[in-house]
Parts: structure tokens; C-alpha cells; sequence
């Protein structure tokens, strides 16, 4: 059987600090309160992302790697992964703010946890007037000095915030200390994990009236503290073609805005596209499969050419693995 562009039925998260505005993207029986995140695409034990769309319809993706596998993601994929899908795929709505947190890197998670290291980046699809994402420390703040406001709890005193808006692009290597802020909604690639150690959580209690758990021993050999060169990523923004995003060892992503058809040919590598703004559809050989605002879909690397058919303005963000 010849492959075709694939969706996933979104798998919804409860949050404490969710929202509602993702509830427009799924079907009532996922809706909820504090729906936080939607995983669009994810080989995550456990959260195993479900085909919803053609023939394979009900198929998981571990079983589709395992049947199709080179076919599927590609050679450099396979040969890497093997049957581990190597990317999760993500939108987040955050009425109040994430906890501040860091990720273990590929080593410390391995020992730890058996478990990938994450390194992330997020896409700013909405933010409302005077959102900040927290990212790192301000400046010449070490260890010492973090040890110091985390046995006085004082660590707000010490945490780098920047003002984002939507169109902003921010990459998070693992070991970088991060928070989400209120009032934002966004796209995150990142890898296939889900290790999080919480550093801080505002004294938040949970639907349970409980403190939710601090990981702080766990963060402090994770933390990167060297300084910051660069936060928000600068990326060319010419419409109607792919342009280049973000860059790192684990993902490279492009970024396409307009309203005009894009040919993609001589692939050989899966691809990942995430809609963000508007609508388009993507037209291969054997027919057109229809992608709107915050879904995702995976393109099989056997189909080696096709076009994008933005039906509105469209801004769709293009995902491969190295």
C-alpha cells in the first residue's frame, strides 16, 4: 500500500494553568476546562498518537514505524531511531503561567530516566497585551547566587523575562531554565520526552488542594547557567516560500506564510507540518488532504513530491529531523 499525508487524533491534556481557547480544535468529547495542550503528533508511551484520517484509520504510530519504517520517516530517521519516533508535537494554552522548570539533556535523561533529553522550541501563535516568557537569569546571575533565592524563595527575584507577540520564534536547549506566561497560546516541537523538573511553581495548589512536586535537587544538576547570547530567534519573513526557522541537533524547522501554491519535490525525508493560521491543503498523486488551524500532519517520506495550497493566508511551519 502506497502512503499518504497523515493526521492524528489529538490527544488532549488537563493542565492547573490550561485554558480554553484550544477547545475550538478538538471534538466535544475532548473539550474541558484547563485544557492546557494538545499533542498532535507523539510517540510518548502511553499518549501513542492515532491515525484519524484514510485507510489506516485507527492504526498507531508505533505500528506504522514497525510496518513502514524507512518508507515512513526516512532512512537517516530509521537508521537512528529505529522504532522510536523522534519528535513530539504540541500546542499550548496558557491562561496562567507554567511553572518554571529545565529538562534533563540526552545523557542525564538516559541515566536517569531511560528516556530522551528535551530540547524544545515554541512558536508564538497568540499573546495577549504584556506576555512575558521567562527564559534564563538575568544578568551575571551563577549558581551560588541561584542556590541563595532558592533557600530564601525568592527566585523570581532573579529570572530573565522578555515580552513576546505573536510571530515570535524561541528555541530552549536542554539545561535551560523556562516558563510559559499567561495569556499565550503556541506551537512546540521538541523531542520525543516527557522529563520535567520543576523548579518553581508559585505556591499553586492543585485541583486536589495540594502543592504540586518540586524536582529541586534533580534541576540544579541540570541547569545550564551560562549566560544567553540570543532569546527570540530572527527569521526571514518573505511570503509565499519556506524560510528558514530554527535550527538544532534534534529539529529544523521553516516557516511558510501566504497565499500561493509551493511545490515540494525530490523529497526523502519525513516531514511534519503544523498549521498555525489558516487553512491549505496538500496535494499529492493520489489526491488532497485538507489541513486547518492547529492541526498537524505528518508527510510519509516515500511521497517524494507535492503541493501546498494555502486556501486562506496561511502560516504553517514546516518540521524535519536531522
Amino acid at each position: 500500500m502506497n502512503l499518504y499525508p497523515l493526521k492524528f487524533r489529538p490527544i488532549a491534556h488537563y493542565r492547573i494553568w490550561g485554558g480554553n481557547k484550544l477547545n475550538q480544535a478538538v471534538s466535544a468529547e475532548l473539550q474541558m476546562d484547563n485544557l492546557g495542550e494538545i499533542w498532535s503528533i507523539s510517540g510518548v508511551a502511553e499518549n501513542i498518537s492515532i491515525v484519524e484520517n484514510g485507510v489506516l484509520t485507527g492504526k498507531n504510530l508505533q505500528e506504522l514505524i514497525e510496518i513502514y519504517q524507512e518508507k515512513l520517516v526516512g532512512k537517516k530517521v530509521w537508521k537512528k531511531f529505529g522504532n522510536e519516533f523522534p519528535l513530539l508535537i504540541k500546542f499550548i494554552d496558557a491562561a496562567q503561567p507554567l511553572s518554571v522548570q529545565v529538562h534533563p539533556n540526552d545523557e542525564q535523561a538516559k541515566k536517569l530516566h531511560n528516556s530522551f533529553g528535551k530540547s524544545e522550541m515554541w512558536y508564538i501563535m497568540e499573546a495577549e497585551k504584556d506576555s512575558e516568557l521567562i527564559i534564563g537569569f538575568k544578568e551575571g546571575i551563577g549558581k551560588s547566587d541561584y542556590e541563595k533565592h532558592l533557600k530564601t524563595e525568592t527566585l523570581e527575584e532573579i529570572l530573565g523575562k522578555i515580552p513576546v507577540e505573536k510571530g515570535d520564534a524561541v528555541y530552549i536547549p536542554a539545561g535551560r531554565v523556562h516558563a510559559i506566561g499567561a495569556g499565550i497560546v503556541l506551537a512546540e516541537i521538541q523531542q520525543t520526552s516527557d522529563v520535567t523538573y520543576r523548579i518553581y511553581d508559585y505556591n499553586r495548589i492543585d485541583k486536589d488542594g495540594k502543592k504540586r512536586e518540586l524536582h529541586t535537587n534533580l534541576a540544579l544538576n541540570a541547569i545550564d547557567f551560562n549566560p544567553i547570547e540570543e532569546i527570540k530567534t530572527k527569521y526571514d519573513s518573505t511570503d509565499n516560500q519556506l524560510n528558514a526557522l530554527i535550527k538544532s541537533p534534534y529539529f529544523t524547522t521553516e516557516i511558510f506564510t501566504g497565499n500561493q501554491e509551493v511545490s515540494i519535490t525530490e523529497n526523502d525525508e519525513m516531514r511534519i507540518y503544523i498549521c498555525t493560521e489558516g487553512s491549505c491543503k496538500f496535494q499529492t498523486q493520489n489526491g488532497g488532504t485538507q489541513l486547518e488551524k492547529h492541526q498537524t500532519l505528518l508527510m510519509p517520506a516515500e511521497i517524494d513530491s507535492y503541493k501546498i495550497i494555502p486556501e486562506t493566508n496561511s502560516t504553517l511551519i514546516e518540521v524535519k529531523s536531522p
